[in-house]
């Protein structure tokens, strides 16, 4: 059911990150199941997302996050006609290493509490976040 007939919404952005190796396994394994946890805790629909964009770490080369939700298996949602957009962390002394973030652009009830996804090692990088989930 499309939120668009049964109340307000207003257009929000939802972050996350997962950790993984530089596998394209790990990458898939990863980003779906980021992005599974993050569209069911924060009751996305397909229709109502203006885009995903990702951004990884210049050591995971092996594969495109965006393709890697593309092709990785059932996230939960059909991404199918999302725009994904992904580009490479800049580099950062003491930033960590291997990680994957996601802003996701979508509409939700207005009175909506985010919920972001941090996963996988993910949590170091937000652990004020994390301990929320």
């Amino acid at each position: 059911m499309n939120l668009f007939f049964n109340q307000k919404l207003r257009l929000f952005g939802i972050r996350g990150a997962t950790g993984c190796e530089n596998t394209k396994e790990s990458i898939a394994k990863n980003v779906v199941e980021m992005c599974s946890k993050l569209f069911s805790e924060n009751k996305v629909l397909p229709e109502n997302i203006v885009s995903i964009q990702f951004t990884s770490t210049n050591d995971l080369t092996a594969m495109n996050p965006a393709a890697a939700l593309r092709q990785g298996g059932d996230c939960g949602i059909d991404v199918s006609s999302v725009p994904l957009f992904c580009s490479q962390e800049p580099e950062i002394e003491g930033s960590p290493e291997k990680m994957i973030r996601i802003l996701v652009t979508a509409y939700l009830a207005s009175n909506s509490k985010v919920k972001p996804v941090y996963i996988n090692g993910g949590e170091k990088l937000r652990p004020d976040f994390a301990k929320k989930n």
